[in-house]
């Protein structure tokens, strides 16, 4: 039985509401099988009433983040269709009991990096909480992208001097050494998603500086080793690929007023041998240690195109 529901959407910014080229309401649409137009102060949906009561949490979500000037795109869009009916996704305003309260903000004017699952918001908060934090989960969760959010705002605030962001140097399928140039030039491919989180967060030439300056570093995690590192945000990225013994240099190298985070996911461990992580290790080992926390994201979590949630639920339910 088809059914028609007018939402109000009065105070909305219906720009933000309905996204570049209409996207937000085009997908909304797609995934509900409805008709979704903006008329005036209303947002009107149409079609199955089944169809329609589905999509209503989620176009009122959609009416909520419009409203507080947060912005959303259609990924969050195809959230708002999965989270719980009770709103506890992210749009509640501060204050309002279980919404999402952390976010991290960025000098220079650049826009506020605020989670967009709960998981994220319980990681966000465990790195300002912890000395030690374990983010482990799929690809596309934000581990790496949340960390250098968090180290970069520590660096602006001067609560620390320097940022570390190091990866183990494992081939994955391919060997390094084929690579064209010197040891940097062969390296520095590898560690481009670490420079590409910082200069989406940094205007390009304040990257640039902070790295001649050695204020930021960016280094294979075997140039760690000797080191001790205080003031420091240290970040351990792909950490699923350090062995037992190049973790437990890592996690020694921790010096005065500094903080570390180890990002990883233990389905992608490139080791000839997976049992040798170092990641699959302090899970036992440091798991009861006062001090560290071990946050872990899943699908759910999951902020990239919507396929990738796809993907990795298809993976996981072929390893079952």
């Amino acid at each position: 039985m088809a059914t028609e529901r007018r939402l109000s959407i009065e105070g909305a910014d219906q720009q933000l509401l309905a996204g570049v080229n209409d996207s937000n309401l085009t997908t909304l649409a797609r995934h509900c099988d409805i008709r979704v137009v903006l008329r005036r102060e209303e947002m009107i949906l149409s079609g199955p009433r089944a169809d329609v009561d589905r999509a209503s949490p989620a176009a009122q979500r959609m009416v909520r983040y419009a409203r507080l000037r947060r912005p959303f795109d259609a990924v969050d869009v195809e959230r708002f269709l999965e989270a719980p009916a009770d709103g506890d996704d992210g749009s509640r305003s501060a204050g309002d009991a279980g919404g999402l309260q952390a976010e991290v903000a960025l000098a220079g004017g650049r826009r506020a990096i605020k989670p967009k699952s709960p998981g994220q918001d319980k990681y966000l908060a465990a790195m300002r909480e912890w000395d030690i934090v374990v983010g482990i989960g799929p690809a596309g969760t934000g581990k790496t992208y949340l960390a250098v959010a968090a180290a970069v705002e520590a660096l602006n605030r001067k609560r620390i001097r320097r940022i570390i962001l190091t990866r183990p140097a494992v081939e994955a399928g391919e060997a390094l050494g084929f690579l064209p140039g010197d040891i940097r030039e062969k390296v520095d491919p590898y560690l481009r998603p670490l420079y590409d989180a910082l200069e989406d967060m940094m205007p390009q030439d304040r990257v640039r500086r902070a790295i001649e300056d050695r204020v930021i570093e960016v280094a294979p995690l075997a140039y760690m080793r000797g080191r001790t590192l205080s003031d420091a945000f240290l970040i351990l990225d792909e950490a699923q690929n350090a062995t037992t013994a190049q973790m437990k240099m890592f996690l020694t190298r921790l010096g005065l007023n500094s903080k570390t985070v180890i990002t990883g996911d233990k389905t992608q461990i490139d080791l000839p041998r997976p049992e040798d992580s170092g990641l699959l290790e302090i899970e036992e080992v440091l798991r009861d240690v006062v001090g560290i926390d071990f946050v872990y994201l899943d699908d759910a979590d999951v902020v990239r195109h919507r396929l990738v949630k796809e993907i990795i639920r298809a993976y996981r339910e072929s390893e079952r």
